[in-house]
């Protein structure tokens, strides 16, 4: 009894963004009860990053010197197929591109990047339309979760509870109220604790993830007595029984 006891994980411990409002059932339904502003991070790439740069323009395929090896047809007009599909920004924060050569990016967020290449573009091309995506924005999650590891997404914009999503959730005995995140700014990494139980972390400079961060989800004390003491009890209780049933088929 006393390692069953022991072993449990009350809900204050285990519910998400909690605001007083654990196990109550009196709380008020089809009624927004609070509001938050959460500032959106806007991401800026950086040297080693890899994006896709993409043209489409009314311009012919024949005079389309920036995409000569990457043209189709969409209603009626030439569309420009992928430019670079994962070109690396290097150490100095550009990329190539033909008879231009290179224009650096680094520092810029897509949407600037976007712009920038757009006036370029305007240039050279007629009615063109540039499109840019980051295609390797990435962060690693280990410990308490269901599936640890790097994942890497197309999407620059994911929260904490979404990164969780993506590692298949936290597992029964995470401490969700201890996560440690290593994070990586203008070359420095900075270590900073979280705490996912209270509602107030949704207006957390924390609340998004960065590009390389690293999360690690500890353990709550419980996780040794389920994986040890429990192990160790039943043992010993089977040992005792075993005793017991022994010294009686002597007596």
């Amino acid at each position: 009894m006393l390692a069953a006891l022991s072993s449990c994980v009350s809900n204050k411990k285990f519910l998400y963004l909690q605001k007083g409002d654990v196990n109550k059932t009196d709380l008020p339904k089809d009624t927004i009860i609070r509001k938050y502003t959460v500032t959106l991070p806007e991401y800026k790439v950086q040297p080693e990053d890899i994006v896709s740069v993409r043209f489409e323009s009314l311009t012919p395929k024949d005079f389309d010197f920036l995409n000569q090896n990457h043209t189709n047809q969409n209603v009626g007009a030439q569309v420009v197929g992928a430019l670079l599909l994962g070109e690396l920004v290097d150490q100095n924060g550009e990329i190539p591109f033909p008879f231009i050569g290179k224009v650096k990016i680094s520092g810029l967020s897509v949407f600037e990047i976007q712009d920038q290449l757009q006036k370029i573009a305007v240039k050279y091309l007629e009615s063109p339309v540039v499109k840019v995506r980051l295609l390797n924005f990435r962060f690693t999650i280990l410990g308490e979760v269901a599936k640890e590891g790097t994942i890497v997404l197309n999407n620059n914009r994911v929260n904490m509870l979404e990164a969780i999503g993506w590692a298949g959730g936290l597992g029964e005995l995470a401490d969700r109220a201890n996560l440690k995140l290593i994070r990586q700014v203008n070359g420095e990494t900075s270590v900073q604790y979280i705490d996912l139980l209270k509602e107030e972390f949704i207006n957390s400079p924390y609340y998004y993830i960065h590009q390389n961060d690293v999360i690690i989800v500890p353990a709550l004390k419980q996780r040794s007595y389920r994986k040890y003491f429990g192990q160790n009890f039943a043992l010993v209780l089977s040992s005792l029984t075993l005793l017991v049933l022994i010294l009686t088929l002597r007596n």
